[in-house]
């Protein structure tokens, strides 16, 4: 297992321990630095804390006392807590780095590093992009936001090896040096405010992912994102368009084939993947693979029987000659935008969570085709007053999963679709967005 060489920091404190943090901090300790970890929760007897103890880590638990971070040259932060925790805060004002394990990964990984962010779509190109890297037989790893750690995933990678990592705004935003080869932004669009406080903020988080690369490295960026265009005079990679619009020197698209440049690479129709966002991901990710060389057999070899990812546009099942997708995933406006318009058919929409403060006046134009909706969770009144201004008849308030899809199958009828695309967070009433999912897959199947 590698350990930290270069790491220009002897004296860490990690904030806030579940699986970043614990891989941090081993790493961290097997790297000779001195470390503490502070966690406001964790659980004293838990067996994660006594093996950290065992290597070294002192660990304060239950308060954040501002002395740990006397003597801390580096504070390694858990992604998910806020800037204006007061450690993050005394940190910044003491003017104490604040990074995210990521960054660990980075001083790590020797081989090619693949970075993906964007508003939408990160796990399905991700995920596809280490397919096609796979499929053309060469080693691959995948790591970051999609579930596996990535400085614990650095530690065993090999120098011919490419890392795929899916990155989130919240690990962007505590970066220093971390810079991937290839860089892919799939687009860009108002979201996490909550976290982040402002627009402008998240947007700056999210262009950390090419700050540090240069002319050598190269940006995979959405043509069609404004947001994403206005900050490209920014940066000195040399830049990559992708577009599902128009003919660009890169990844595109017509009506019958996609392409690389002037490269025709499959027909559209082989395609096995569904929804117009699905198809702008498909070209982000072929253009990464096609400038890390993949082949483009391996390309066709995915792209023909990769059906999607779990909890992103996932088809549940048919009962009845009613379609069951699962689109859990879909936690802001334009997720749920992009699902409603990967259909033809009449939708019914379960949709609602986590009121994180914003409206949903922006999906209204998207509710053309739903026919009913189903809504529920904190932002339940929001949701059915964009569903009256876009004039939907029926509208109805669930207080559990399982009485959302009896209700949509109530009004559902020959042919119909029901999407459970809620344009929302989960923490109101569920952990996560995959357990979200699960419970809704539960229900379609207890029907």
């Amino acid at each position: 297992m590698k350990t930290l060489t270069s790491f220009p920091y002897k004296r860490a404190l990690v904030l806030g321990l579940a699986k970043s943090g614990k891989a941090a901090a081993e790493l961290l300790l097997d790297s000779q630095i001195s470390t503490i970890v502070n966690d406001y929760k964790a659980d004293e007897s838990s067996s994660e804390v006594k093996e950290l103890k065992k290597k070294g880590a002192k660990i304060v638990i239950g308060s954040h006392p501002l002395s740990l971070l006397d003597g801390a040259e580096v504070v390694v932060k858990n992604p998910g807590i806020p800037y204006d925790n007061v450690m993050v805060k005394e940190a910044i004002k003491r003017k104490i780095p604040v990074i995210t394990e990521v960054e660990l990964a980075g001083f790590l990984h020797e081989g090619q590093m693949i970075g993906i962010t964007g508003s939408n779509g990160k796990t399905t190109t991700t995920t596809l992009l280490h397919s096609f890297i796979e499929a053309d037989s060469r080693r691959v790893s995948i790591a970051g936001n999609i579930g596996e750690v990535a400085s614990e995933v650095a530690r065993s990678t090999e120098a011919e090896e490419t890392m795929v990592v899916e990155l989130s705004s919240f690990q962007l935003m505590g970066i220093e040096k971390f810079r991937p080869h290839i860089a892919v932004w799939l687009n860009l669009f108002e979201a996490h405010l909550d976290y982040h406080g402002t627009a402008r903020e998240y947007f700056a988080a999210k262009a950390n992912i090419a700050k540090n690369q240069n002319s050598d490295d190269y940006l995979v960026y959405n043509a069609d994102d404004q947001n994403i265009v206005s900050f490209l005079p920014s940066f000195k990679s040399t830049l990559v368009p992708f577009s599902s619009k128009k003919k660009v020197d890169g990844g595109w698209a017509d009506e019958n084939w996609i392409y690389f440049k002037n490269e025709k690479i499959m027909k559209r129709k082989d395609i096995v993947l569904v929804g117009e966002h699905n198809l702008a991901n498909i070209l982000a990710a072929l253009s990464a693979a096609k400038l890390s060389g993949v082949s483009n057999q391996a390309i066709y070899d995915v792209l023909t029987t990769f059906g999607g990812v779990e909890h992103r546009l996932e088809f549940v099942t048919k009962k009845d000659d009613i379609y069951y997708y699962n689109d859990s995933k879909a936690t802001n406006i334009l997720a749920t935008s992009y699902a409603l318009k990967a259909f033809d058919k009449p939708v019914i929409l379960l949709a609602g969570g986590l009121d994180r403060g914003n409206d949903f006046d922006g999906l209204v134009e998207f509710l053309h085709g739903v026919k009913a909706m189903i809504v529920f969770g904190e932002t339940a009144g929001k949701m059915a007053d964009a569903g009256k201004k876009a004039g939907i008849a029926m509208i109805q308030y669930a207080e559990t999963m399982a009485e959302a899809v009896q209700q949509a199958r109530q009004a559902a009828e020959f042919g119909d679709v029901i999407l459970l695309s809620p344009a929302c967070a989960s923490w109101d009433q569920y952990r996560t967005f995959e357990e979200r999912g699960n419970k809704f897959k539960e229900a379609v199947h207890k029907l």
